[in-house]
């Protein structure tokens, strides 16, 4: 788990600068049936802390030199801002939770009612892949294909005869049967690769399952686009080994993407300043 004292001097410190916060959302997923009690993506995501630390002395003398773009430079505070519970595996939960994510009020409250709503930046949903031994960042989700029962043993709705008939009401009626994320999933990925150990498989992927991860990832991507605005999301998957130590590496695999979705952002906003 995160240290408090840290996050609060990061915390102080971003504010007493002046600089602004870039937010990024993490979420994990709870239980998958009796087979995974224990879920490693939420294990992983709960362990986050809430701002990310500076890189060790020896991450920066093993990565490469900075770009030319000099995102690494005077990167602002990087909020980590983890959904405070593991997300249930059906479809009926997901659809009414993502919408919440990205209308202006998530985050907002506080013990006194009156924090204000941080800006979302970027949002890393993280879910487990059973039968994947490697580390993969998804490039893409889709809008239908949904055909395995949830952990309450129900289909999405979307699938039942004529839901998706034109004139039905089907909520991602007119949206593409893929959606890629605006991030640039490429660029982050070699960031994210130079950072991490040699020996780490970490993968690229076009195939999120068709299962509550795909539906997660496309449900963000889809309502960022009804909203006209970036879907500035992707998908992390972990192996299935919720093991002290795996968790432990899941944790710091999550904050190398972290810190790589938010220099390549920095780095692509810095492009259009200077445009």
């Amino acid at each position: 788990m995160g240290d408090a004292r840290l996050d609060h001097e990061m915390s102080s410190e971003a504010f007493r600068s002046g600089k602004d916060v870039f937010t990024i959302l993490v979420t994990g997923f709870g239980p998958f049936r009796a087979q995974y009690p224990v879920n490693p993506s939420w294990e992983i995501a709960r362990s986050l802390p809430a701002y990310l630390p500076p890189l060790r002395a020896k991450d920066l003398a093993a990565r490469p030199p900075p770009s030319a773009d000099g995102a690494d430079d005077n990167l602002p505070a990087v909020r980590i801002l983890v959904h405070p519970e593991p997300i249930r595996v059906t479809y009926e939960n997901v659809r009414a939770l993502v919408p919440t994510f990205w209308d202006g009020t998530y985050g907002s409250g506080g013990e006194d009612g009156q924090q204000q709503a941080p800006r979302i930046d970027a949002a890393v949903h993280i879910g487990m892949a059973s039968a994947r031994p490697q580390y993969a960042l998804e490039r893409r989700a889709h809008r239908t294909g949904y055909l395995k029962p949830d952990v309450d043993g129900e289909l999405l709705e979307d699938e039942r005869p004529g839901r998706r008939d034109p004139g039905a009401g089907w909520i991602w009626e007119g949206l593409p049967d893929e959606l890629d994320s605006a991030l640039d999933i490429p660029g982050v990925y070699q960031r994210w690769k130079d950072l991490g150990s040699p020996d780490m498989d970490l993968r690229i992927s076009d195939d999120p399952g068709r299962y509550l991860c795909d539906f997660i990832y496309y449900s963000s991507l889809a309502t960022l686009r009804r909203q006209e605005r970036p879907g500035k999301v992707c998908f992390f998957h972990v192996p299935a080994d919720a093991s002290d130590l795996a968790v432990e590496r899941g944790r710091d695999l999550a904050l190398n993407l972290i810190r790589s979705i938010a220099e390549t952002e920095i780095a692509e906003r810095k492009k259009g300043a200077a445009a």
